[in-house]
């Protein structure tokens, strides 16, 4: 009886071993350290209602948007946090770690439509655009 339970457990372990040793599939995850940094860039963007509001030395970089399309009307709605966030990271990008937005416009399908050619028009249904002031801050001095 041993004999068998022996055999029986060999050859499951030994196809085992041969499914899974000749499975040539190579497995692919976004676990890099540069999607790491670049997801959370945007927390590093601190945000100001006004510019008046920075307390210490700051330089205007430029102006940073960021936008989110809705592609069907079926998908969810175009979200303002959405672009607000890819306008943090492109502030961030630029060497930015402050913004001050200045608005957010959301464009429907017939708006967009009146733009034509447009990139924008031609793939979303509906889209939220924010822009941006981006200013480098310096870090209050500790004395």
């Amino acid at each position: 009886m041993n004999n068998k339970i022996f055999i029986v457990l060999f050859i499951v372990l030994t196809t085992i071993a041969l499914i899974t040793g000749c499975n040539s599939r190579h497995v692919s995850t976004n676990f890099d350290k540069e999607n790491f940094s670049d997801y959370f860039s945007a927390s590093k963007v601190e945000i100001y209602e006004q510019a008046k509001d920075i307390k210490t030395r700051h330089n205007y970089i430029g102006v940073v948007e960021g936008q989110d399309c809705q592609i069907k009307p079926h998908h969810a709605a175009p979200d303002e946090i959405n672009a607000r966030t890819q306008a943090r990271r492109q502030a961030f990008e630029q060497q930015a770690n402050a913004v001050v937005f200045t608005g957010c416009a959301l464009l429907t399908s017939e708006q967009l439509a009146k733009l034509n050619n447009s990139n924008d028009a031609q793939q979303c249904h509906a889209i939220v655009i924010c822009y941006a002031k981006a200013f480098a801050v310096e870090s209050p001095t500790k004395d």
